[in-house]
């Protein structure tokens, strides 16, 4: 079946995550991504590591699949009239320069307009193209700190810590696809493209929801809490004697039916524990209760007995564990795949699951230029002694 987003080409002249991770979901549905490559080096990606697996850095391999590689120097007089083409024949053009980057390459919104009216431009960036801060780079970890995340990530009484994976670039590549398909949507309706603006910073400011409306509400900055819940306890992780697990008993009902399952009628309605109000209040003194039980206990057969009783829980996973989760093979979510100079390896799979233009793994990772050719001939048209002029010339 055809995914859903077939027919459409994606011009793709992002690097390093945000735009990469955009671009590749929507290669993931069926898009046409054609990665735009500086022929000196390409995706600094490609040279980001340990590890490598076979001289291709394992980077690069997990955001650059279902896209196809055209290296081209876009400060070439030729290379601009080749990129002035590409633009003509795509539907979207996406982009995580700094903003202004594009507008000196000579290709502001105004000028794509011009090219293709129907084209819609997708740009990631730090701060966002309008604001005091427009021009200023942006870095996860920076953007991390500055919207807010970092503030409420550790421990209470340590530094304040990075989520372990790149969120503000990672969130910013999935809002980026998401503005995307909405504008594809809109042009459907009126023929017209459109701009679409990503700010990193308005991701993660985005992503602070209730602690957002807690803070709104009380004027009290919320404080760090490590593992545990603002709301809702118990609600965190719990250390055992052969390990961690996590619990999440987010309502009264559950709360009972933890109760028992755990043998503590004791507590079970107490009436500074019977409503999660109140459990909340007194989270200390719950804790000193839990904390104690839990440190007695084996991670395996505690979470049976939680999950025979339909208490949420679960282990915490090193990747090993992740990936060999019966649950995540079953969703497809492990991907065997050969990539070119690197050899086979695994990709994680596509996380959207739809019944009737599903989501697919075709193309992988390409190396350095590997479609230039195939394009330039089979879409533009460019004949082959024209394609060994431009490569004599430093064009491609």
């Amino acid at each position: 079946m055809a995914g859903a987003l077939q027919g459409i080409r994606v011009l793709d002249l992002t690097r390093i995550l945000s735009g990469p991770y955009c671009t590749m979901m929507l290669g993931d549905m069926g898009a046409d991504v054609i990665k735009v490559e500086n022929p000196e080096g390409g995706d600094d990606t490609r040279g980001w590591g340990p590890p490598f697996l076979n001289g291709v850095s394992t980077y690069y391999i997990s955001i650059n699949r279902n896209k196809k590689s055209l290296t081209l120097n876009l400060k070439h007089e030729k290379g601009k009239e080749i990129l002035a083409d590409l633009i003509r024949r795509s539907d979207v053009v996406a982009e995580n320069f700094r903003p202004g980057t594009l507008d000196k390459l000579g290709f502001a919104w105004e000028e794509i307009q011009r090219i293709n009216p129907r084209a819609i431009l997708t740009s990631v960036s730090g701060f966002g193209h309008t604001g005091p801060r427009a021009s200023e780079p942006g870095f996860d970890i920076v953007i991390q700190g500055e919207g807010g995340l970092m503030s409420i990530t550790g421990e209470p009484d340590g530094p304040p810590t990075k989520v372990g994976a790149s969120v503000a670039d990672i969130v910013a590549g999935m809002l980026a696809a998401q503005g995307t398909i909405l504008a594809l949507y809109h042009r459907e309706k009126t023929g017209r493209g459109q701009k679409v603006d990503i700010s990193m910073l308005d991701g993660q400011v985005a992503l602070l929801t209730y602690h957002a409306n807690s803070y709104f509400a009380t004027g009290n900055i919320p404080p760090r809490r490590g593992n545990k819940h603002p709301s809702i306890t118990p609600y965190e992780t719990y250390t055992c004697a052969d390990g961690y697990l996590n619990l999440g008993v987010g309502n009264d009902s559950l709360w009972q039916r933890f109760c028992d399952s755990m043998e503590l009628s004791e507590i079970r309605d107490d009436p500074r524990f019977a409503v999660n109000t109140d459990r909340v209040k007194n989270r200390e003194a719950l804790a000193g209760l839990l904390v104690p039980l839990f440190a007695d206990l084996k991670v395996a057969p505690t979470l049976a007995a939680l999950k025979e009783a339909g208490i949420p829980c679960g282990p915490i996973n090193d990747l090993s564990q992740v990936f060999s989760e019966p649950q995540v093979i079953a969703r497809d979510m492990v991907l065997d795949m050969d990539v070119p100079e690197a050899g086979p390896t695994k990709l994680t799979g596509v996380p959207i699951k739809l019944s009737e233009t599903p989501g697919a793994v075709e193309i992988p990772p390409p190396s350095l230029g590997q479609h230039t050719e195939e394009i330039l001939d089979s879409l533009l048209g460019i004949g082959a002694s024209a394609r060994r002029a431009l490569r004599d010339g430093g064009v491609i």
